[in-house]
């Protein structure tokens, strides 16, 4: 027979970090997920759960500036950090260049990756600001998707590294 565990409140954290530039404040489990904080507290849907094992890349945000899997992390390794989920990479009402570039060349199909595979290119594109492709599929490499066969995710990357980091081509 399994044993109950009970949590105490011991077994509760206190939070304090930005996401999408809002500072949050929480007392959580600290066996909590990142994904799971973001989807049920913060109800920010477009950290999507797959596999829960890191695997798919689906859970992708950003924490200072680089990708993770919010599966992977508890939230309590979010304590005092700056979190960028899909929700909060543009501004209100907007799009990145990046996120048009994937619509113009029709980088989704379901939408369930993208996400995910806006974050991880965004941080990428940020780091390596005029990539080739192999340099994009590497980079994209930890993000699966089923839908695309991933060509369009790869010209929608290097489009917007054509853009320039103003958005704006040359």
């Amino acid at each position: 027979m399994q044993e109950q565990i009970e949590l105490t409140a011991q077994d509760q954290v206190e939070l304090a970090f930005d996401v999408n530039g809002e500072p949050v404040r929480a007392r959580v489990e600290a066996r909590l997920t990142l994904a799971d904080f973001l989807r049920e507290r913060l109800a920010l849907t477009g950290t999507h759960v797959g596999c829960e094992h890191g695997v798919c890349g689906a859970c992708t945000v950003q924490l200072d500036g680089d990708p993770v899997r919010a599966c992977l992390m508890f939230a309590a390794q979010a304590n005092g950090r700056r979190v960028t989920t899909i929700e909060g990479l543009a501004p209100a009402g907007g799009m990145t260049p990046l996120q048009r570039r994937f619509c113009e060349h029709h980088a989704m199909q379901c939408g369930f990756c993208t996400p995910g595979m806006i974050l991880t290119a965004d941080a990428f594109l940020r780091r390596v600001p005029r990539p080739t492709a192999q340099q994009a599929r590497e980079a994209l490499s930890g993000n699966i998707c089923r839908c695309t066969g991933y060509v369009p995710i790869v010209e929608a990357v290097l489009a917007a590294a054509q853009d320039g980091p103003a958005g704006e081509a040359p």
